[in-house]
């Protein structure tokens, strides 16, 4: 399956809209605005909360939590590093592989199975996002990551 992320272009904060293949919206995303740090609040479309990101306050490098269901279930942080910027992702046993800076990666299990790939479109005035999620139980979790790779990617 595949989700359509697109960042809205008139909003005060980070404000997406996530559709499913067939342009149905499925989910959107909503940044608290009044916030020094990000904290990400994702819906479905009957207006249920399914994920928080929360950026914790630190003083060199952003780091992130990831919530669902009101349980912790991953985080990213910055790492020091020069030239290339470097992530840890403490996520559901998960790896990335490819360029999550240029937003175009693959995400695996620890057998090496895929689960998600990302691919950032680059014609578009704002952020958007192709998912292709492996597995229909992978969705919430898929797109928790890919957003808090997007947070943690851009400065707040």
């Amino acid at each position: 399956m595949k989700l359509k992320i697109r960042q809205r272009m008139f909003a005060l904060a980070d404000t997406y809209d996530i559709y499913d293949e067939k342009d149905q919206p499925k989910y959107y995303v909503r940044n608290e605005i009044l916030s020094l740090l990000h904290h990400i609040h994702v819906y479905d479309k009957d207006e249920k909360e399914v994920g928080v990101i929360h950026q914790k306050f630190a003083l060199a490098f952003p780091d992130f939590k990831i919530e669902m269901n009101g349980k912790i279930i991953g985080t990213i942080s910055k790492d020091l590093s020069f030239f290339v910027p470097k992530y840890s992702i403490d996520y559901l046993g998960w790896k990335c592989q490819g360029d999550i800076f240029g937003f175009d990666y693959t995400v695996i299990d620890k057998e090496g199975k895929e689960i998600l790939s990302i691919d950032k479109k680059i014609i578009s005035l704002t952020d958007f996002y192709i998912a292709d999620i492996q597995n229909d139980e992978d969705e919430i979790p898929a797109l928790l990551l890919v957003l808090a790779i997007d947070a943690a990617n851009c400065g707040k």
